[in-house]
């Protein structure tokens, strides 16, 4: 009978040992991998993303050249901003009151709008899955933590404008701007920097270099909304 409870409490303990180390490994993946791969990112270009991949198992193509933030048009940078977020350079990864409006025009019936920040957005880009759903959501706001905590706010616009897809198989303000105006993004005017902020919403929908009446029209609202803006782009000068 000893020796049977001896075998048993030594099973248990094994076990014991195991769950700990399973959980020790979980807890280092959970803090310790989003640690590295910001603090990596805040150093280098990202080689690619999860979406980059997926499209190109897709069989589409990948065009992609790493520009620093200088290296890309104002006028695309505050576009982007006016378009997407225009409380980036203030708010800490969220913007709470853009979140209150669309939960109230959810429960009023209304059309829902998209109230993810340029942080959450990058979150997603680099480091997720493509789609929805509360667990994506969730690990989304993790992600944007580390993102705000560790990165500037440049640093964030300009891994956000480097791996925006612009189209099929086009990433990047650069590949944009080439795929789309046939120019640098360096040289992109304020029309062409606000058509193609206008359809960053669905960019396989929507071509900035052949405007539907809606891009065109969306693309004139942000040009005049940059110049409303002021302060609120002090962090993309």
């Amino acid at each position: 009978m000893k020796g049977i409870r001896g075998r048993v409490r030594r099973f248990y303990q094994r076990q014991g040992r195991r769950i700990r180390k399973a959980a020790l490994i979980l807890v280092v993946l959970v803090l310790g991998l989003p640690l590295l791969l910001t603090l990596t990112y805040s150093l280098v270009p990202p080689p690619g993303t999860p979406l980059m991949i997926l499209r190109l198992f897709e069989g589409e193509g990948l065009a992609k050249r790493w520009r620093s933030l200088e290296e890309i048009s104002p006028n695309l940078r505050f576009a982007v901003i006016a378009g997407e977020d225009n409380h980036f350079c203030s708010h800490g990864g969220f913007d709470f009151a853009s979140l209150r409006e669309a939960w109230s025009e959810r429960q009023s019936g209304g059309r829902s709008r998209g109230a993810s920040t340029l942080s959450q957005q990058l979150a997603k880009n680099l480091f997720l899955w493509p789609g929805g759903g509360f667990l994506r959501k969730g690990v989304e706001a993790y992600f944007t933590l580390y993102l705000e905590t560790l990165l500037s706010k440049q640093r964030i616009l300009e891994l956000y404008l480097n791996v925006a897809e612009w189209g099929p198989g086009v990433y990047g303000a650069e590949a944009g701007a080439q795929a789309h105006f046939g120019k640098a993004a360096a040289h992109l005017s304020s029309r062409e920097g606000a058509l193609m902020a206008a359809v960053l919403p669905n960019p396989r929908r929507w071509a900035a270099g052949r405007p539907s009446d809606y891009i065109s029209r969306r693309g004139g609202t942000l040009q005049t909304r940059v110049q409303q803006l002021g302060p609120l782009l002090d962090c993309a000068r």
